[in-house]
């Protein structure tokens, strides 16, 4: 049975749960949880009076998350290589002036510094930052004080803004053509071309989850990046019976969807997200984790 109330806020808990998870599929377990929590409060027996549902329903989502992020610490410390979110992917429409684009994303890359928060800080940043979370009801979230919320989120802002994370301010323009020259260069497997659009302290990170192939370690430097991205392209042109690569919105930036069919009637599928600033890549981000594509639309 559905219920009104609760229906009216399930977008917004979603965000918030994906935004502190980097995990769909765990936002939505977050999700439910949080219903059957709202359904036995404000509509079991009892009938408790709820004022504000929203932020009666955004404090039980950030507990359930929290408690999600303590013991995904110990699950990720044993995953296979590089951990990264998974993706939410739109269709890109050419003609950038008919593009609409959700305003309420939080950039890929924002997510993947997100992963170096302890659960604390992450969380008290989500709902400050993100959602405009006072301070006092994220400390009776942290089960802790006003105060202490407010640096939790400071220490997490300087971790985000450090000079180490991976920068993106780029327009959806100027990510245009950045990843344009980007990926002419790779199927070409130019490293002149590759070098003149990665930042000097570009790293790639790629996720397999232990189900496909990929580095294990990220690769730092523009000249390994560049050598990395044109061996990768070079190895599914010459491997694969087709490729198929189209720009996409990854988490509301320019990203790219990539395909690759094989003579054994396999098929690979990848995502690629990028950190732009300043006319360079500082970040490529390749999520190749089925486990974390099954919702990701086929390539055209």
């Amino acid at each position: 049975m559905t219920d009104p109330v609760f229906e009216a806020h399930r977008d917004h808990l979603m965000a918030v749960a994906y935004r502190m998870l980097g995990s769909r599929a765990d936002a939505e377990d977050a999700v439910q949880e949080a219903w059957l929590r709202w359904h036995a409060t404000a509509a079991g027996p009892a009938g408790e009076q709820i004022d504000d549902p929203r932020g009666w329903l955004t404090t039980v989502t950030a507990r359930i998350c929290l408690d999600q992020l303590r013991s995904a610490r110990v699950r990720r410390e044993a995953y296979v290589g590089q951990w990264l979110p998974e993706p939410v992917v739109d269709r890109f429409e050419a003609d950038l002036a008919d593009q609409v684009v959700r305003t309420d994303e939080v950039s890929y890359a924002l997510l993947v510094v997100l992963e170096r928060l302890n659960p604390e800080q992450r969380v008290a940043f989500v709902l400050h930052d993100v959602f405009a979370v006072p301070f006092a009801e994220i400390a009776e979230v942290l089960a802790t004080t006003p105060a202490a919320a407010r640096q939790l989120a400071s220490r997490a802002r300087r971790t985000v803004s450090a000079d180490d994370a991976p920068r993106h301010t780029a327009d959806l323009a100027e990510q245009r053509r950045v990843v344009d020259a980007f990926l002419d260069a790779a199927r070409a497997g130019d490293i002149d071309g590759l070098l003149a659009v990665l930042a000097p302290d570009a790293v790639a990170v790629g996720d397999g989850g232990g189900m496909v192939p990929a580095g294990r370690r990220p690769v730092a430097g523009a000249l390994p990046v560049a050598r990395f991205i044109a061996g990768l392209f070079r190895r599914y042109q010459r491997e694969a019976t087709a490729v198929r690569v189209e720009p996409v919105l990854l988490n509301g930036d320019l990203g790219l969807l990539a395909e690759a069919d094989f003579p054994d009637g396999s098929m690979l599928r990848g995502t690629m997200a990028f950190a732009v600033t300043g006319g360079q890549l500082t970040a490529v981000y390749n999520q190749v984790n089925p486990a974390k594509l099954s919702r990701v639309p086929s390539a055209r």
